[in-house]
């Protein structure tokens, strides 16, 4: 298997979800590119599970990209409560509004 195509495939799906973090204002998206970063690495754990040699563990990859899955969704179902929390107590899902403190 040749494993360059998924691999700059996750490279490409990585630095798009960097780009979102980094320049999104909207809690949602955000939320949303971590899960796109979160993807890239399910891709290449995948892929290089499947291009390592046959050894003791020969589905190590597929394993580790399930506990990610999990992982994911833990992180969607926390941020999406603090998302609502935010918009409950300040009518908006801006991130900087978010650092302001409550007293």
């Amino acid at each position: 298997m040749n494993a360059a195509i998924p691999l700059i495939f996750a490279a490409l799906l990585f630095c798009i979800g960097v780009y979102g973090v980094l320049s999104r204002r909207n809690a949602v998206m955000v939320l949303m590119s971590v899960e796109l970063m979160l993807a890239a690495v399910t891709i290449n754990f995948v892929t290089l599970g499947a291009v390592a040699p046959a050894g003791e563990f020969p589905h190590v990859g597929q394993i580790f990209a399930l506990f990610i899955l999990a992982i994911g969704a833990a992180e969607v179902g926390i941020g999406l409560a603090i998302v609502l929390l935010l918009y409950r107590n300040r009518a908006t899902v801006n991130i900087d509004d978010a650092d302001l403190m409550k007293y």
